[in-house]
């Protein structure tokens, strides 16, 4: 299993209210990880650098390293987050559905959108909830960005790879780049609705 599924596991079992953009964002920069880890990509500062390898086995990284930019100047990692990221968290719920991974159930199990479903007990859910058990950190530093668990860092603490931690570094950016957004539209909304009450 992926790093970007080992998350999304990890968000529907443990609950949290998780916005579906900031998980999408957190899943792109764990793909980028992956493929990074599988040599299909470097980083050269914030550009994402294709490579040689490509990564098989998986729909979503094939998907991801088919849609890397192979041109100079190559990707940011910022943009590709952004890109990337567009309904990403949509999408794996679906792919997850579609497989019998995840069902669905009279609980509210999924911390976002109306539909309530509960993960299988597989092999692959178990992996991810031990690599979470045991901190792994690359994991645990995509799940703090976006808030799923508070307590743990989401500083990159314990990563010892420069292009991960550059990476985990723009997903945190990226999410509280959204917030900010959310926050001004909420006031501009509010501001709108108070320009038509009147004084």
């Amino acid at each position: 299993m992926t790093m970007a599924k080992d998350l999304f596991m990890v968000a529907v079992d443990l609950e949290r209210s998780v916005g579906r953009g900031d998980l999408s964002l957190a899943l792109a920069g764990a793909e980028l990880i992956d493929l990074i880890g599988a040599g299909a990509v470097a980083l050269d500062g914030d550009r994402i650098v294709p490579g040689g390898a490509s990564p098989l086995g998986d729909r979503f990284l094939g998907e991801a390293a088919a849609g890397l930019t192979r041109q100079l100047p190559y990707e940011r990692v910022e943009d590709w987050l952004w890109r990337r990221g567009r309904d990403l968290s949509a999408a794996y719920q679906a792919a997850l559905e579609e497989s019998g991974e995840l069902t669905p159930q009279r609980s509210s199990r999924l911390p976002f959108g109306a539909k309530s479903l509960e993960p299988v007990d597989t092999p692959a859910r178990r992996r991810a909830a031990d690599r979470w058990n045991d901190g792994e950190p690359v994991l645990s530093s995509l799940a703090a960005a976006v808030g799923i668990d508070d307590e743990r860092s989401d500083d990159g603490a314990g990563l010892d790879d420069e292009a991960v931690v550059r990476v985990v570094a723009a997903v945190h950016d990226a999410v509280m780049e959204l917030e900010a957004v959310r926050q001004r539209r909420t006031i501009e909304n509010a501001a709108f609705a108070n320009l038509w009450r009147g004084p």
